[in-house]
């Protein structure tokens, strides 16, 4: 993974299944000690749209969210959100969140967890990708020259 940014890591995460990030976490033990500060919690989040992707925004609708907080017993905070139900899920994103945040588990999380679940996702998109291209229709017009 080559942007190691707070966002980008929470986005990989959320868009990876938890039971990857739980067959890849478990090269990382033993994980440091933590505990729950909220949540897991389940909610609503409203989603915005725009009109032709650059007009007025407007109230898509709504989307059911997980989000957790967890803290390490040195006090450090992380956070994590995903779509959907999945306790789990979201407190495996708040846990790498938080030990990211250290600079000797920094590099064993971005080998063992981050950089596999990357190839993982980018495989998933240029599959996605191929498989909407081979149903691709090109239309075009004949002018007629009276």
């Amino acid at each position: 993974m080559n942007d190691t940014s707070r966002g980008a890591r929470q986005r990989l995460l959320a868009l990876s299944t938890r039971e990857r990030i739980e067959a890849c976490w478990t090269a990382l033990d033993p994980v440091p000690a933590h505990r729950c500060l909220r949540g897991p919690e389940t909610g609503m989040a409203m989603l915005k749209g725009r009109t032709g992707g650059t007009g007025n925004a407007f109230h898509l609708g709504e989307m059911t969210l997980t989000r957790a907080s967890v803290a390490l017993d040195d006090g450090t905070l992380g956070h994590g959100w995903v779509r959907g139900r999945d306790h789990r899920h979201a407190e495996l994103i708040a846990l790498a969140d938080a030990v990211a945040q250290h600079a000797e588990w920094q590099q064993r999380l971005e080998t063992h967890v981050l950089a596999p679940l990357a190839e993982e996702l980018a495989e998933r998109q240029r599959r996605d990708a191929a498989t909407a291209a081979a149903t691709r229709v090109d239309f075009f017009t004949l002018v007629r020259g009276e």
